[in-house]
């Protein structure tokens, strides 16, 4: 590989690690969000929090910011939590 290809790779690696970092930070604050919410017992917020955390887990899986099993791990702990708070408030 030429010096010139080495470098040009090297920035686009730099973009892709700031644009991940971004990616796995807002995962991160939305999955706490959510954590909380469930923990306090507020059923419509987490409700809604869950929907928004599928879809940064899934997109972020697709990415390959982190792995497609870790992604459904989490989704599938977060909605059995939901579901016992659910079935707890009714």
């Amino acid at each position: 590989m030429n010096r010139r290809s080495a470098r040009k790779h090297a920035r686009a690696d730099e973009a892709k690690r700031i644009r991940n970092r971004h990616r796995k930070a807002t995962l991160r604050t939305v999955l706490k969000q959510t954590e909380t919410a469930l923990e306090e017992g507020n059923v419509e917020e987490a409700q809604e929090l869950c929907k928004t955390v599928a879809s940064l887990l899934d997109r972020a899986a697709g990415k390959g910011v982190i792995k497609k099993g870790t992604a459904n791990r989490q989704k599938s702990r977060l909605t059995r939590k939901l579901h016992a708070i659910t079935a707890a408030a009714a």
